[in-house]
């Protein structure tokens, strides 16, 4: 197998708005669910929030420089819609739009392509106030804000991506509330799961209709690779209930027009689906141009043991965080553990194989439809050392082991476009505050100063030549 990747394979990195820009009250900016989330003392480590996060808004240009200098060929950030749209409804506010006016031209002026994300978690706040996702209205007002985005920016934005992870908003954000809004509604997550695949299909409609045919929408799916802890049926079960609410519940209305069939039976004594309307499923089942996949590790259940009620599914052993609330409705007969192996510092399993197997799932579920891995990292513990400069040398190991895990993909089929590392830099990492870092550029918190770690230098390398470097010995 070779190491070498295709010519005009995307290399990128990744961010989100809340996590980097700061800024919240300037330009017309209002709150989102997060700056609300995140000033309720004990929601984040250590009390933090985006306030500032690592200053993008007015570093900008330094930190588009510094993409310039790693060679990346793609950059993927996310607008904040309470910065563009301040309500969720009405006309754009152009101070915020041109905001993205400029980042978007300083990324052609270097020669990076621009991939947008409409939505990365940061709801406005107002209408999350009027019922949030689980209200049908806030699908209508993500198709309006979609194509107020979209008619500014498609002149010069190729790359369109309408959701990140939905699970996440629907299933952190409304079920087991270590997310932003922070609610514990089990049924509100499974109307939220509902409205915003029919806010992606919404939008991609609206997107549609106001792009250049030559543009690009995708979606990004932080779809799940669940295995069985036995080969025993009921096990096998547990992995086929939670992959329905993992998985099923947006790529089976996204791609096929369809929720998983037993989905709605597992799921009834929380809810009846009243919320789903006719005609509901054809608006969410859009041609899509790429189906972007982030990944960063696996998780392992089996059956609950009955007698063990600390065995019950919630959101401790999959790494999303402790509540006492599951972020899984209708699965209390499902537990989770952890998956055994190396750990990044999110205590995440280290496990490349689950790439290769997420990739060669999709190849099947959806023939012919190009693939983005939109986000893949590792946090890891990592810091200048006495001369200034930050070694991480577990990152370099990760990113070589899941890079050549995709090339082997490749070879098998897999039709992979780019890859886009999470994440650029260090940054607020929402309920975990800035204790983690994923960046391949250290921030210091308190000067806001840049470094590149030997892992962005590493991967300037890959980005320059399309060939795997070595992993450079500790």
């Amino acid at each position: 197998m070779s190491d070498r990747f295709p010519p005009g394979f995307l290399w990128g990195a990744a961010t989100s708005a809340y996590q980097i820009e700061g800024a919240v009250a300037e330009g017309g900016r209002t709150p989102s669910i997060w700056d609300t989330f995140s000033h309720i003392p004990g929601r984040t480590d250590g009390g933090d929030t985006g306030d500032v996060a690592v200053d993008h808004y007015h570093r900008m240009r330094e930190d588009v420089a510094l993409m310039a200098d790693l060679g990346l060929t793609a950059y993927r950030f996310s607008v904040s819609w309470s910065r563009v749209q301040p309500t969720g409804r009405g006309p754009a506010v152009q101070l915020g739009l041109d905001f993205y006016r400029r980042l978007v031209d300083e990324l052609l002026d270097h020669g990076i392509q621009p991939a947008l994300t409409l939505y990365h978690w940061d709801l406005p706040q107002e209408l999350e106030d009027a019922g949030g996702w689980p209200a049908r209205d806030t699908a209508h007002r993500f198709a309006e804000y979609a194509a107020l985005v979209g008619a500014a920016l498609g002149d010069r934005v190729e790359h369109w991506i309408t959701l990140n992870e939905p699970w996440c908003s629907a299933f952190l954000g409304y079920a087991s509330g270590v997310h932003a809004p922070g609610r514990t509604e089990p049924a509100a997550a499974l109307r939220a799961a509902h409205h915003l695949n029919l806010a992606h299909g919404e939008a991609t409609s609206a997107l549609r209709a106001a792009l250049p045919a030559r543009d690009q929408i995708a979606v990004s799916l932080n779809s799940a690779v669940i295995r069985p802890l036995s080969p025993d049926p009921a096990d096998l079960a547990a992995v086929r209930r939670i992959d329905d609410l993992a998985n099923g519940i947006f790529h089976g209305p996204m791609l096929h027009g369809a929720y998983p069939a037993n989905l709605f039976a597992d799921t009834a004594p929380v809810t009846d689906w009243s919320f789903v309307q006719d005609g509901d499923l054809r608006a969410i089942q859009q041609p899509l141009d790429a189906l972007g996949l982030n990944y960063y590790t696996t998780s392992l259940v089996s059956a609950a043991d009955p007698r063990g009620a600390d065995r019950r599914a919630d959101a401790r052993a999959d790494g999303h965080g402790a509540s006492a609330h599951s972020p899984w409705p209708g699965a209390a007969s499902v537990a989770f553990h952890q998956p055994p192996g190396e750990r990044t510092a999110m205590g995440w399993t280290i496990d490349p194989s689950g790439l290769y197997d997420l990739l060669l799932r999709y190849t099947k579920e959806a023939p012919g439809l190009p693939l983005l891995i939109t986000e893949n990292g590792a946090a890891c513990e990592d810091g200048p050392g006495p001369d200034g400069s930050v070694h991480d040398p577990d990152r370099i190991g990760y990113l070589h082991d899941h890079l050549a895990t995709v090339r082997r993909a490749m070879e098998a089929g897999a039709d992979v476009r780019g890859y886009y590392l999470w994440s650029l830099m260090d940054n607020f990492e929402w309920s975990f505050g800035y204790g983690k870092r994923f960046g391949a550029v250290y921030v210091d918190y308190a000067t806001l100063a840049r470094t590149p770690k030997s892992s962005a230098r590493w991967y300037a390398e890959l980005a320059r030549t399309g060939e795997l470097p070595l992993v450079p010995k500790a």
